[in-house]
């Protein structure tokens, strides 16, 4: 390999924020889930992974933020590194100090509390002032005006939109360099599922924050994302970049609904699994 192509890659790969190699994930010691799973997170980056419901997106999200332990799960295989260090092995709480915040699924807030006092907890880990507490809660406040004038309620009696504003300004309090963002369009209307990844977009591009995002809305996250990886039972079977994958054949049909003759039912590819050209 010529030295200057030899450089090139390490350059790239000193960008990497995140890095997963050849990762295998088994449940209660039989149930193989993740088999082989490779892909990297630059710095800066929005990554989408996506793919049906069962493929192996919300599994790859906790395999990095070790809860899988909480679920019976275990990385059996491969290796995850963040900034070049093996992170595989860490607790959580450890993770967290180190920047990498998930925002789980269904949003679960704490109902009883109110929204500020969610917003609280998310910097609990932190060894920060009160004053910089403060200040990060009024920068949550100014990406998420909308829970300002929610502050005092309880965060039960919140819609289903504010919730998942609640958990996603939770992460942006423990002042992350990561975020691990597990299908935040479910469950709500187009309006506000526009407005979550616009909050997202805005914080990637100002706060600089990274985001690794496991989301089913093929259409909306490749609008968000720089890079995509389409997930098959538990295997990665597409990467591109967010553009290559809209203008992709396959993924217009299978995952846009979209095909040469414009937008298709999904009872007209009913045996769209036989047909993946990627999986023969």
């Amino acid at each position: 390999m010529p030295v200057e192509t030899k450089l090139k890659k390490k350059m790239s790969h000193d960008r990497d924020l995140l890095s997963l190699n050849n990762v295998e994930v088994i449940y209660d010691h039989v149930i193989l889930v993740l088999k082989g799973v490779s892909f990297n997170v630059s710095e800066g980056a929005i990554v989408a992974l996506l793919g049906a419901n069962g493929a192996g997106k919300s599994t790859t999200l906790k395999a990095v933020s070790n809860l899988l332990r909480a679920e019976r799960g275990e990385v059996t295989k491969g290796s995850i590194e963040y900034k070049g260090e093996r992170i595989d092995k860490l607790t959580c709480n450890d993770l967290v100090k180190k920047g990498v915040i998930q925002v789980m699924e269904g949003r679960h807030c704490f109902e009883h509390l109110s929204v500020e006092e969610n917003l609280l907890t998310g910097a609990y880990t932190r060894k920060a002032s009160k004053r910089e507490i403060t200040e990060q809660l009024e920068k949550t406040y100014h990406y998420f005006p909308r829970l300002l004038e929610r502050r005092k309620v309880a965060a039960g009696y919140t819609s289903g939109g504010e919730q998942q504003m609640v958990a996603l300004g939770r992460a942006l309090m423990a002042n992350p360099s990561m975020i691990l963002l597990d299908e935040p369009s479910m469950g709500l209307a187009p309006q506000l599922v526009e407005e979550i990844f616009a909050i997202v977009k805005d914080l990637n591009q100002k706060e600089k924050v990274s985001f690794l995002l496991a989301e089913q809305n093929t259409t909306v996250a490749l609008r968000v994302a720089n890079f995509g990886y389409i997930l098959e039972n538990g295997r990665v079977v597409m990467e591109g970049s967010a553009s290559e994958l809209s203008s992709n054949e396959d993924v217009k049909e299978f995952y846009l609904g979209l095909g040469a003759k414009g937008r298709k039912s999904y009872k007209d590819t009913k045996n769209y699994r036989r047909r993946k050209r990627w999986l023969t």
